[in-house]
């Protein structure tokens, strides 16, 4: 599967942004979905998540109650809703994707990735 995430820019504290991540060659709906993301000088950090199947979520608790994390398998895409954003969410946003039953949290757990797209949160 090839994943390419889109809708990255720059916003204000407390703003919204909508992150899509669109696959190809493979239905994304048969994939366990996440959203990771890495700041300068940082280790690439878990998001969020969703399951293949039950579409169960999960989230870090940095992002949870803020960010939701959807899909739409009709268009093969899986979205990361971003609000209240703060300064400290600036980083490189990345989507993975697995053949996994449960929602992996770590970065080795994934083999798709799609080239990220850049999140910045400044006034």
């Amino acid at each position: 599967v090839q994943l390419v995430e889109s809708g990255g820019g720059l916003v204000q504290p407390g703003g919204s942004l909508r992150l899509s991540c669109a696959a190809s060659g493979r239905i994304i709906g048969t994939y366990a979905v996440g959203w990771f993301r890495q700041a300068p000088g940082k280790e690439r950090e878990f998001v969020a998540g969703v399951a293949r199947t039950s579409g169960r979520t999960s989230y870090a608790d940095s992002v949870r109650g803020r960010f939701t994390i959807s899909r739409d398998d009709a268009k093969n895409t899986v979205y990361l809703q971003m609000d209240s954003l703060k300064v400290e969410d600036t980083a490189v946003y990345y989507c993975a994707a697995e053949f996994s039953s449960y929602i992996p949290r770590g970065r080795y757990e994934y083999n798709y990735w799609g080239q990220g797209t850049q999140v910045t949160v400044s006034s």
